[in-house]
């Protein structure tokens, strides 16, 4: 219990260190619309304390105190109004609870960093239960301070921590653990959507734990569905129009430069002309989904193997195809995938190459950014602003292939034994076929 009290100080130390490199950007003064002042946008490429919490506050009837998709909708232009953002439901509502008592982007990036905060503390008590000193990684790692406080990211990420924690530490049946396990990852779907794709893992887990139990993973796919239809539900039905624009918003979003992924920066010259904005439609989400059914075939393989299916790994390898291939590619996405490098045994060296280019991506982007918004040389060969991105952009896509590999052919982290010392079936299995 004190190493874990330890780590939730050391957590917390490192969400407070996040939240003041953000309020970097805040004031000293403010608009009539609570923004900060003077030269909010120059400020926040240059000095690399940009956040979307902060950056949204205005433009999205957030400094209104709109309550979230009842009432908006979606120009034809791709503009939000009437209090609808680009996000799930959940963490619409999020959003609206931390601009709720506050009337600057300055209040709202700290109310919306408390607000967010226990979920980061959580995510550290249980991969600490789970992994033990490797949840330092979480806890101590330069992501948290980076991105704790990008975006609205904690609340999903402690969604699929969950999941994986009740699957391997609550003391009660496969059916309640997995069912329980699955309306977990159906709220994240409510907060981010991607923990929706860990429910086919976690699916093929229970069927071949239960000696194809066919009952048990459709259990598992219908809790995770009915969780996310009763979340979203009541939205659709307060005002269908609003509800409907957050994803509308998100499938007419275009390879660009906010998308900040490999499809945007391997073929710029090209993204302005609608028949590549319409292939990628088409292409990422395929491509995706080629990469999930690998992950899940070569999972299976290792099942016949070992005889037990690596949820946790093929997870793992899923996310990295999502991250490689979507169309978006956010910066604090990185904190989607620092969890899976507690709970899975990769080499060091993979840990530490990633967040090398993870921290270049951060600080080339939005000096890149801004050199550009002055007019200053920013190519290439005109300084290593540029070079520094490129290494981002290039060495983090390579590393996701990479890990992809890597994540499906190691082991958890995972504690064998489990809270009440018995030695989980994984390991039993482990043992007896080694014996063999």
């Amino acid at each position: 219990m004190s190493a874990l009290a330890v780590l939730c100080l050391l957590t917390a130390v490192t969400l407070a260190l996040g939240y003041a490199n953000k309020a970097r950007c805040t004031g000293p003064e403010f608009n009539e619309w609570g923004r900060s002042g003077p030269d909010y946008q120059t400020r926040s490429y240059r000095d690399v304390c940009y956040s979307d919490i902060q950056n949204l506050w205005v433009g999205r009837d957030i400094d209104r105190h709109v309550f979230p998709y009842v009432n908006g909708g979606i120009d034809e232009d791709g503009s939000l109004w009437g209090g609808v953002v680009e996000y799930p439901v959940l963490t619409g509502v999020l959003i609206w609870a931390g601009a709720l008592f506050v009337n600057t982007d300055a209040g709202f990036l700290l109310s919306s960093a408390l607000l967010m905060a226990p979920f980061g503390l959580a995510v550290a008590w249980w991969l600490g239960r789970l992994s033990r000193w490797r949840a330092l990684l979480w806890a101590i790692g330069p992501p948290l301070v980076l991105y704790a406080d990008h975006n609205w990211d904690l609340p999903v990420v402690a969604s699929a921590v969950a999941a994986v924690f009740v699957m391997h530490r609550w003391r009660a049946s496969l059916a309640r653990r997995s069912t329980a396990a699955a309306v977990l990852l159906g709220l994240g779907f409510a907060l981010k959507l991607y923990p929706a794709i860990f429910v086919l893992p976690l699916m093929l887990h229970v069927f071949t734990e239960g000696g194809r139990d066919w009952r048990g993973a459709l259990r598992v796919a219908g809790s995770a569905a009915a969780t996310g239809l009763l979340v979203n539900v009541p939205f659709a039905l307060a005002g269908f129009q609003g509800w409907a624009a957050s994803f509308e918003f998100q499938s007419r979003r275009q390879v660009d430069l906010s998308t900040n992924s490999v499809w945007y920066w391997g073929f710029r010259g090209w993204t302005g002309d609608d028949g590549f904005q319409a292939a990628m439609g088409i292409v990422s989400p395929g491509l995706m989904l080629v990469s999930f059914a690998l992950a899940c075939w070569i999972g299976w393989l290792r099942f016949e193997r070992t005889g037990t299916y690596p949820w946790v790994q093929v997870s793992a390898a899923m996310l990295c195809g999502f991250l490689l291939l979507h169309k978006v590619h956010s910066p604090q996405y990185t904190l989607w995938l620092l969890p899976f490098f507690v709970l899975v045994q990769v080499r060091w060296g993979w840990i530490a190459a990633y967040l090398v280019a993870d921290f270049a991506m951060c600080t080339g982007i939005f000096r890149w950014l801004y050199l550009n918004n002055e007019g200053i040389p920013s190519g290439v060969h005109d300084g290593f602003t540029a070079q520094a991105l490129m290494i981002g952009v290039w060495g983090r896509a390579a590393l996701l292939v990479g890990l992809f590999v890597a994540f499906l052919s190691a082991r958890t982290t995972i504690d064998e034994r489990t809270s009440g010392g018995e030695v989980s079936a994984e390991t039993s299995r482990h043992r007896v076929r080694s014996l063999g």
